[in-house]
C-alpha cells in the first residue's frame, strides 16, 4: 500500500516541532519500526530547520511565507521533501559542513540518517531537500507490505 500527504506549514520555529510530531504519529499508525521514525523525524526535523531559517525570499523579509513538507510510504520504502521559496542553495550544492561551523551540521546529520539524499533548487526560487529510506515494520503494522 502507498500513502502520501503534504503539509504547507508557515515560516515560523513553531511549525518545526509540529511537522515531526504529526510526522511521528502517522508513522507510528502506519507501523513503522521506531527507530527507522525516530531517525526519519530527526532528518525532517532538520530539513525544516533549515526552511524556516533560509527559505523565505530575503528581500521580502516576511516570516508568514510558507514552505512545504511532503511524505510517501510506498512500500518499504519512505521519501521526504521539503521545500521552501527562499534563494535556494549556492552552487546547487550545500557546503559540507566542517566540525567547528556553526551553520550546515544539519544538511550533513541528514545525509548520515537517510540512505539517499538530494539537496536541489527549484526552478524559479527555492531550495529543495528530499531523502528517503529503506523501512522496516512492526509485527502489527497496519500498512506491512509482506
Amino acid at each position: 500500500m502507498s500513502i502520501w500527504w503534504s503539509l504547507h506549514l508557515r515560516r515560523e520555529a513553531a511549525s518545526v516541532p509540529l511537522a515531526r510530531r504529526l510526522f511521528l504519529g502517522t508513522m507510528e499508525t502506519a507501523g513503522v519500526d521506531p527507530d527507522i521514525s525516530y531517525d526519519l523525524s530527526v532528518a525532517l526535523t532538520e530539513a525544516c530547520a533549515n526552511a524556516v531559517e533560509h527559505g523565505g525570499d530575503p528581500g521580502a523579509g516576511s516570516p508568514s511565507e510558507a514552505y512545504r513538507v511532503t511524505a510517501y510510504l510506498d512500500g518499504e520504502k519512505c521519501r521526504i521533501e521539503v521545500a521552501d521559496s527562499g534563494p535556494g542553495f549556492p552552487d546547487r550544492r550545500p557546503p559540507t559542513a566542517a566540525p567547528a561551523m556553526e551553520h550546515g551540521r544539519g544538511l550533513c546529520l541528514i545525509e548520515q540518517l537517510a540512505d539517499h539524499v538530494h539537496f536541489g533548487n527549484r526552478p524559479g526560487h527555492g531550495a529543495v531537500v528530499c531523502f528517503d529510506k529503506m523501512l522496516k515494520w512492526r509485527e502489527d503494522a497496519l500498512l506491512r507490505t509482506s
